[in-house]
């Protein structure tokens, strides 16, 4: 995991700027990696997102 991609997109979702799904490419980790990354860090998913993560989880790459 690149840690500067993953730094940039947590950041950037926080601040609702991306999209999870959008974030979770940046990052280049599955929607629901990403998910747990902003728990970790305490940054709140909003359950639309969570539930449609749940049903298309996959691993993007941002090439």
């Amino acid at each position: 995991m690149a840690t500067n991609a993953l730094s940039s997109a947590l950041t950037l979702y926080g601040a609702r700027t991306l999209t999870l799904e959008q974030a979770a490419t940046q990052a280049g980790v599955s929607e629901s990696e990403f998910i747990r990354q902003l728990e970790r860090r305490g940054i709140e998913v909003t359950e639309a997102e969570r539930s449609a993560a749940a049903g298309s989880d996959h691993t993007a790459r941002a090439d």
